[in-house]
C-alpha cells in the first residue's frame, strides 16, 4: 500500500437521561482513544475526496461538483482534492493530523445498506455471518476497565454488541426531573443491589455529560458530547458515532455539502473538546457502500462499491491520500459502474487498531476479524512504519 496509489443489558436506564444520531463508548485504561464514526446510507467517496487527476474524472461528474457556495475543493496532492466542506479535516490534513483511504470497501458486493452495515460491523465476510461485533470482540483485548462499555443511543451499534459489558445512557426527551424526583426514586433502588449500581452508574453518566447532552441530531453536539468522556481521566478510551443521511440518490450536491459540513463539525467538536487528550487519539470514519461512478437522472447517485473513509487525530500518521487508485475508464470500473474497491475496510480497522493500541496484528485478526485473509494496514499511525 502506497500513498495516492497505496447497556443493552440495561436498556431500561437509557430513559434516565435518547440522542440521534447514536454514540457508543467504551472505557479502557491508558492515554489512547479510538472513535469509529459510522457513516450510514453510503457517502459518496468520489465527491468527498476527488480524483481531480483522474481523466476520466471529469468526464463522469462534470458539472456534479460541490455546490458554488461551498467553495473551491481543497487540494490534496496531485491527484486528488477535497469536498470544500470539510474544511476543518482539510486543515488536519495539512498538519499532518488527517488522511484519507480511496477505493476502500468491506468483502460485500451487493448492494443492501442492512447487509453491507452487517458486514462493516461484525468485520465477517457476509452478512450475518458473526452474531457479534468487531470491536467488541476487541474490547478484551485492551487493558482491564474501571467501566463496562456504554451506548448514547437509542440502540447499541452492532459494532459494539457481544459478550463485553455493554451499558447504556442517552438524553431524555422528556422534561428533566427536579432534583427532589431524583432522589426520591435514587432511594427506591437503595436497598437492591444490582439497581442501585445500575441507578449510580446512570447518574454518574449522567453528570459527565452535562449540558452537552442537549443538541439531539446535531453531529457537533455529538462529538462534543463523545469528548467530554474521552477526555476524563478515568473516563471512556473508545467511542463509536453514527451519522445518517448518506444515501443520496437524488440532489446530491447540496445534500452532500451539507452533509459533510456536520461531519467536519462533528470531527472539529472532537479534536477541540478532548483538548490535549487530541493528540492520542485516532478516528475512522467509514461507510457501508459506495455510490455509482456516473450520476443518475435525478441529480444523485446510486448504490456502489467503492469509497473513502477518512481517518483524524493527532496519533494519525496524516497529510496522505492512501490508496492503489484503479481508475475510472468504463473497463476499470466495477461491473462497468462502480469505483472497484483496492482495499478492505476489514484490513484498516485491524490495523488501526493493531497500531494504536499496540497488539499484535495477527492476533487482531484472529480476535476481531474471525482469522480472515487479510493483511492489516500499517503505518497509519505516528511512529510506526
Amino acid at each position: 500500500m502506497i500513498d495516492r496509489r497505496r447497556f443493552l443489558g440495561h436498556a431500561g436506564l437509557a430513559g434516565a437521561a435518547l440522542l440521534t444520531p447514536g454514540l457508543a463508548l467504551a472505557a479502557a485504561s491508558g492515554e489512547r482513544r479510538f472513535v469509529l464514526i459510522i457513516l450510514r446510507g453510503a457517502m459518496d467517496g468520489l465527491s468527498t475526496v476527488m480524483p481531480v487527476g483522474d481523466p476520466a474524472y471529469a468526464a463522469l461528474r462534470r458539472g456534479f461538483g460541490p455546490p458554488a457556495m461551498a467553495g473551491a475543493p481543497i487540494t490534496l496532492d496531485g491527484t486528488f482534492a477535497l469536498h470544500p466542506s470539510l474544511a476543518e479535516t482539510g486543515k488536519l490534513f495539512a498538519k499532518g493530523e488527517a488522511a484519507f483511504i480511496h477505493a476502500v470497501a468491506s468483502p460485500y458486493r451487493e448492494r443492501s445498506h442492512f447487509d453491507a452495515q452487517n458486514v462493516l460491523e461484525t468485520g465477517g465476510n457476509a452478512a450475518y455471518a458473526l452474531k457479534d461485533g468487531w470491536l467488541n470482540r476487541l474490547l478484551p483485548m485492551l487493558p482491564a476497565a474501571r467501566e463496562p462499555a456504554i451506548a448514547i443511543s437509542t440502540t447499541l451499534p452492532m459494532a459494539l454488541r457481544g459478550v463485553a459489558p455493554a451499558t447504556s445512557f442517552a438524553p431524555s426527551k422528556l422534561p428533566e426531573a427536579d432534583a427532589d424526583l431524583m432522589s426520591r426514586a435514587g432511594a427506591l433502588y437503595e436497598s437492591d443491589p444490582q439497581l442501585h449500581t445500575l441507578w449510580t452508574q446512570a447518574m454518574e453518566a449522567r453528570s459527565l455529560a452535562g449540558d452537552k447532552a442537549e443538541g439531539r441530531g446535531n453531529p457537533t453536539a455529538l462529538g462534543a458530547l463523545a469528548a467530554t468522556f474521552l477526555a476524563q481521566p478515568q473516563g471512556a478510551r473508545i467511542a463509536v458515532i453514527e451519522m445518517t443521511g448518506w444515501d443520496t440518490h437524488a440532489n446530491q450536491p447540496g445534500r452532500l455539502a451539507g452533509l459533510l459540513r456536520q461531519l467536519d463539525g462533528l470531527i472539529n467538536s472532537l479534536r477541540t473538546g478532548l483538548g490535549p487528550a487530541w493528540a492520542q487519539t485516532a478516528v475512522v470514519a467509514a461507510t457501508e457502500f459506495g455510490r455509482t461512478a456516473a450520476p443518475n437522472g435525478t441529480g444523485g447517485t446510486d448504490h456502489g462499491t467503492g469509497s473513502a473513509a477518512i481517518l483524524a487525530g493527532g496519533a494519525i500518521k496524516g497529510g496522505r491520500v492512501i490508496s492503489d487508485w484503479p481508475g475510472l475508464a468504463p473497463a476499470q470500473l466495477h461491473e462497468g459502474r462502480d469505483l472497484r474497491a483496492t482495499a478492505d475496510l476489514r484490513a484498516l480497522f485491524a490495523g488501526l487498531a493493531a497500531e494504536h493500541f499496540g497488539l499484535d496484528p495477527a492476533q487482531v485478526v484472529r480476535a476481531g476479524f474471525a482469522g480472515a485473509a487479510i493483511k492489516p494496514m500499517t503505518g497509519l499511525v505516528r511512529g510506526q512504519s
